[in-house]
């Protein structure tokens, strides 16, 4: 497996202790805490580019920090959004069809070949995500105006991730003024539609620092890495391993119950997800061969 996937799968770990963080970080509002975490984010990536020189940034085109900025805050703001509206377990469900979107999309990119064992893994593992989402308890009634936000949101980051690939000579130190821009224009929603509110204890400050940190810092950068560089069907199919490593984690935290529909779900990713390595396999070795 290549390196560059293997640092893009370091991102899908990351998102898997978001929904935890998240919990523990409330009563902060969306907006701001998306404004503070991707602020965080932000100077994780001034710290990493000073190692070349902080003028590297000003050499990247404003269309790819406008389309960056697109891709990050408009997900959010998507997913915020359909979550007010929806916030049922159905919104969430479509707004996780972005994997699935991913592998097929990637079909269009330069060089990808996509496979059947992708497509079948990316579905088989798509059902093992449905069985945790829409297992979780709704907190309201689904509505078309939601689910198309939610499908919205889905495209948005797919999109993104798809097309970042075609943007493979940018250098992911590009990500930094992604975040700084997102956490801008989070602030901006925040002191539109939000009340400020911060953490009541010790532990909610943690777990906010932590996200800016990792599941709303760190990850976005891997994740550039892995879909510039990185088998992208592959990553696609495995990265319906966050909503499963995340309810895990809530049933560990003691937040959210251990059920039996867990192992089924857990036996359908696993299993999407080795289809899915296998047909990125016989690429690599006809790719050899020839």
């Amino acid at each position: 497996m290549k390196s560059a996937t293997i640092i893009g799968l370091t991102a899908v770990l990351m998102w898997a202790l978001l929904a935890f963080l998240t919990i523990k970080s409330a009563p902060v509002p969306p907006f701001q805490l998306n404004a503070i975490c991707f602020g965080l984010g932000g100077l994780i990536g001034l710290v990493w580019t000073a190692r070349k020189g902080l003028g590297l940034l000003a050499q990247i085109s404003w269309k790819v920090y406008a389309f960056g900025t697109i891709g990050l805050f408009g997900y959010h703001a998507l997913y915020f959004t359909a979550f007010r509206i929806a916030p049922s377990a159905e919104t969430g469900l479509i707004a996780y069809l972005w994997p699935l979107f991913i592998v097929l999309l990637s079909s269009f990119l330069p060089g990808e070949k996509l496979r059947l064992f992708h497509i079948l893994g990316a579905l088989i593992a798509f059902a093992g995500a449905a069985l945790i989402i829409l297992g979780r308890e709704a907190g309201g009634a689904a509505t078309p105006l939601g689910l198309g936000l939610g499908f919205a949101c889905a495209l948005t980051w797919a999109g993104y991730s798809v097309l970042s690939r075609r943007l493979g000579d940018v250098p992911t130190e590009s990500v930094t003024v992604y975040c700084l821009l997102t956490a801008a224009f989070s602030l901006l929603a925040h002191l539109g539609f939000e009340d400020t509110q911060w953490p009541a204890n010790p532990m909610g400050w943690a777990s906010m620092f932590a996200l800016g940190l990792g599941p709303v810092g760190a990850a976005f950068f891997t994740w550039d890495i892995g879909m510039k560089r990185g088998d992208i069907q592959f990553l696609g199919v495995a990265s319906y391993a966050a909503p499963l490593l995340s309810t895990l984690v809530l049933v560990w935290a003691g937040i959210a119950p251990a059920t039996p529909m867990l192992i089924l779900a857990a036996l359908l990713i696993a299993g999407g997800a080795g289809l899915a390595a296998m047909a990125s396999g016989k690429k690599v070795t006809r790719g050899r061969d020839a």
